[in-house]
């Protein structure tokens, strides 16, 4: 395995599991958008490639499109601070709209996609997540589809990443000490 400077690398969720749920999750998100077509809204940098592996499960029409908020720079704690780097290109107007996220800890960042994309009056909008950290929660914030329930550890691979390293990992692994 990768690792850092003085952290070692302890797999979590492996390449299989993650793709039995992948499958899983676009199957879900079919069933429930039969007869629509969602803009499904991939949270940079860490989801991207969660997004890329579900869209191709989802078998009914979609529009992607991309937001890129930042709140960690290079720490393993959220700031608490959350920056919008990069907004949507797609008006959500009276859309279907799903947010495709790689993990919701706190519970900040996602909550302040949800009250800005709120604003914009879509006609629904629903959440998935690959990783649910609901232990680290700091406000309630509602998850529709979520991947894999994980402890409070610092989360790393299949997107996710430590000072924009270990994105690269097909699973998910711990960054430890």
């Amino acid at each position: 395995m990768k690792s850092s400077k003085n952290k070692k690398l302890t797999k979590v969720i492996n390449e299989d599991k993650i793709s039995k749920r992948v499958k899983e999750l676009g199957a879900m998100i079919s069933r429930d958008y039969k007869d629509k077509v969602p803009v499904l809204i991939c949270v940079l940098k860490g989801a991207k490639v969660f997004f890329s592996n579900l869209i191709k499960e989802i078998k009914v029409p979609c529009k992607p499109d991309f937001i890129y908020v930042s709140s960690y720079n290079k720490s393993t704690k959220s700031s608490g601070k959350i920056k919008l780097v990069k907004d949507l290109s797609i008006n959500i107007k009276d859309k279907d709209v799903i947010i495709i996220e790689d993990i919701v800890d706190t519970g900040l960042t996602i909550n302040y996609i949800l009250n800005n994309l709120k604003l914009r009056k879509p006609k629904s909008l629903k959440v998935c997540t690959l990783l649910d950290k609901s232990e680290s929660r700091q406000i309630p914030v509602p998850l529709d589809y979520v991947g894999f329930n994980v402890l409070s550890l610092f989360l790393v691979g299949y997107g996710l990443d430590y000072a924009e390293r270990h994105r690269d990992l097909p699973y998910i692994a711990s960054l430890n000490e």
